[in-house]
């Protein structure tokens, strides 16, 4: 693997990852590409995209996170080992459990679970207009 523009500690810690789930340069094809998204003039005449695939278990990973080419290909590759270890591993990583957290928080509510919701709601609002009541009656009884 080539100087990446990385600390080399972190070069040495993504290859000891990548042997140990027996990812081999040779496997992983390379290309370059031209960005999508914001970037302006830069992004519209370099090709510092990363798209990386990893030939025997299919898996590809694009990576556009920062300008300069030799960082993207770190961090796509960083990527690509963590899919890889993932599907491995059967586990899902942190990250992807976040989003998914986030997923199901964002989701509608089923008519039954709403229904239920805003019977509730309705309860508690009858019971704070009570002690509204209560409360006056007091006032005006003292």
């Amino acid at each position: 693997m080539s100087k990446f523009g990385v600390s080399q500690r972190k070069i040495i810690n993504l290859e000891k990852k990548m042997e140990r789930f027996n990812i081999k340069e040779k496997d992983i094809e390379e290309n370059f590409i031209r960005p999508s998204g914001k970037g302006g003039r830069k992004a519209d005449s370099t090709s510092n995209c990363v798209y990386l695939k990893h030939l025997p278990t299919k898996i590809e990973v694009k990576c556009h996170q920062n300008r300069s080419r030799t960082v993207n290909r770190f961090l796509a590759r960083r990527r690509l080992v963590d899919k890889i270890a993932n599907k491995i591993l059967g586990k899902k990583s942190k990250k992807q459990q976040e989003i998914e957290k986030i997923r199901r928080k964002k989701r509608r509510r089923s008519k039954r679970a709403k229904e239920k919701m805003l019977k509730k709601k309705k309860e508690h609002a009858e019971k704070k207009k009570l002690r509204k009541k209560i409360d006056l009656e007091q006032e005006l009884g003292e």
